[in-house]
């Protein structure tokens, strides 16, 4: 089968087994590779060799059970930002020992779940978080594995709804307000400081961002050394960008050689732990949709494919540019500019803008570098069931997450017996 081959940070579609498989399983369907998943986390667990660092594939990037159960096998560890991702994590049979948790608005059920699971860190973004940390380890009778999660105030030269590390953003703490956090975890006896923590952003294409970051999370675990708190561990986050259209981001040895070369540098024995996602899943998957009508207009050409922004909200959510090609069929047709639009009734529901395709109705589209917010932004917008999502192995491929019905959609709704028919 495989319909999906990954070579120079780029997937090369097949496009009779992905019409083998959409034939098989109906569209809109996601499909992703395990051969490219696996090749690419390999990628950033020996790019720091001799150096070892923890890999945490980032959940919320693709949070499949099955991509999960993958990663685990590999041996990899796990990034989460909710008590759900961390439930998705146990049932993949992933370790929660080699799990750190992030996000801002932790619930106290959540760190209880947490703290229970056995977590690695919970990575504290607040002054009331540390606070609310405390008072539920102490509750539990426990001590709490904590690390701060500063803001470096680094640009990471990317699109604003992913940019985590300036100031005016929510995540994290300035170094300032982190230094009295340390301090505080320091002298608390539920506490147990695991290291810091820094994350500036998604999709990022320089490296100058994130040596920049790192550069700043060393001084200042210098700092902190000078008033007699040790930092053991440094956690970096993610954010390595992929390839969409004409980026050129570094490859990811690039990025572990660069890291590894400030950490010799700068003399900084602190174990290491990363969090790739999109690096790891955007490029290994693919969204293939349906061609329902060709529409022209006095002004535009319009494919009207089965697929829509519910499913795949990545174009108008982040303005992003995601490569559309041909499933190719057996008929020459000459190509055209259209515009890749879906069935939701809003004007912001497409695909693609400007694509030249060969295309008639019946025929297939491929959605290029899908693997990555993709199935997991997925909505019921307009009461549209989320796509069938298919994992392909060599010459196999498995559901491994069904195509929902109606009744699945519904289930979870009722009509009060007020509002019954007489």
């Amino acid at each position: 089968m495989n319909s999906i081959t990954y070579r120079d940070n780029q997937l090369y579609v097949d496009n009779v087994a992905l019409a083998t498989i959409a034939h098989a399983v109906g569209t809109p369907a996601y499909v992703y590779s395990r051969r490219a998943l696996e090749w690419n986390w390999q990628e950033f667990n020996q790019g720091f060799s001799p150096r070892t660092a923890a890999i945490r594939y980032s959940v919320k990037s693709n949070s499949n059970l099955a991509i999960l159960a993958l990663m685990a096998k590999l041996g990899s560890g796990f990034d989460i930002v909710s008590g759900g991702e961390l439930e998705r994590v146990i049932r993949a049979h992933g370790k929660a020992n080699q799990t750190v948790f992030s996000g801002v608005a932790k619930s106290k059920k959540e760190i209880e779940f947490a703290l229970k699971s056995g977590i690695f860190s919970l990575n504290v973004e607040s002054p009331a978080e540390l606070a609310r940390i405390h008072i539920t380890a102490k509750s539990l009778g426990v001590v709490a594995p904590v690390s701060v999660r500063v803001n470096p105030d680094v640009d990471a030269i990317t699109h604003p709804h992913i940019s985590t590390g300036l100031r005016e953003a929510k995540f994290g703490v300035d170094f300032e307000q982190a230094l009295e956090l340390f301090r505080d975890a320091h002298h608390s006896e539920q506490l147990n400081i695991i290291g810091i923590a820094v994350h500036i952003g998604s999709q990022m294409t320089s490296l100058e961002p994130i040596i920049d970051a790192l550069e700043h999370v060393i001084d200042f675990s210098e700092q902190l050394g000078e008033v007699g708190i040790e930092i053991h561990h440094l956690d970096l986050g993610g954010g390595l960008g992929v390839r969409y259209r004409d980026e050129q981001p570094p490859t990811i040895r690039e990025y572990c050689s660069a890291i590894g070369e400030v950490l010799d540098r700068r003399n900084a024995a602190m174990s290491l732990s990363i969090e790739p996602g999109r690096a790891i899943t955007a490029n290994a998957g693919v969204l293939v949709t349906r061609v329902e009508y060709i529409k022209q207009t006095a002004t535009k050409n319009f494919a009207l494919v089965d697929g829509a922004m519910n499913d795949l909200i990545r174009p108008v959510l982040y303005d992003a540019w995601m490569d559309i090609v041909e499933v190719r069929q057996d008929h020459n047709i000459e190509a055209a500019l259209y515009d890749v639009v879906g069935p939701v009734c809003e004007t912001g529901d497409y695909l693609g803008k400007n694509r030249m395709l060969a295309i008639d109705p019946g025929d297939r589209l491929a959605v290029l570098g899908a693997g990555a917010y993709g199935a997991v932004m997925a909505s019921n917008y307009n009461t549209r069931p989320r796509p069938v999502e298919i994992l392909v192995d060599d010459e196999e491929f498995d559901v491994i997450r069904s195509r929902e019905s109606i009744d699945e959609m519904l289930c979870l709704e009722s009509i009060p017996d007020q509002l019954s028919p007489d």
